[in-house]
């Protein structure tokens, strides 16, 4: 019966050990900005059901890539959006959000920052690439896109949602 029970006991301390990364905390900007070393660059992920966050989201990671480029020059980031929230940079929605599409590229022109939206989930609404500016690059997946910036060593640092944003 012992042996039995330190089985048991040895798979679970097992098992917590092996998924206790997968389940982690996310990682915040103020953890990253601790590190000492820079990560071999960040990934943003703005996902949200708000259609207006990216009032909120995009100023915020202008600010977070400002100051993770004070803390690590030359540091690549990349910004995938993939909720609600990416219609708002559609083309014709450019005179309803002038500021969104003003820090949308200037990320992107001026920061070196590419600005990703999701192509699979435009397509459930209708739209093609040609529907959204220059600027902003349509990847076939919201996912995948910052999947592959994962398996380029990049750090995904999830921007808070715009509810959250909209109280600071």
């Amino acid at each position: 019966m012992n042996s039995i029970l330190n089985r048991l006991l040895s798979f679970w301390i097992g098992l917590f050990v092996m998924t206790g990364p997968a389940v982690a905390a996310p990682l915040t900007l103020d953890d990253l900005l601790a590190r000492p070393e820079a990560p071999a660059g960040v990934v943003f992920e703005i996902v949200d059901r708000d259609p207006g966050a990216l009032e909120f989201a995009l100023p915020w990671v202008k600010q977070a890539a400002q100051r993770l480029k004070a803390r690590h020059p030359g540091l690549p980031m990349a910004l995938v959006t993939h909720g609600q929230e990416m219609f708002a940079l559609q083309t014709k929605k450019r005179t309803g959000n002038p500021v969104v599409h003003q820090i949308a590229e200037s990320l992107s022109r001026d920061d070196g920052i590419p600005v990703h939206v999701c192509e699979t989930y435009a397509g459930r609404r209708g739209l093609a690439a040609e529907d959204f500016p220059a600027y902003v690059d349509v990847a076939p997946s919201g996912p995948s896109q910052i999947n592959n910036y994962v398996a380029l060593d990049y750090v995904r640092l999830v921007v808070p949602r715009a509810a959250v944003l909209k109280t600071r």
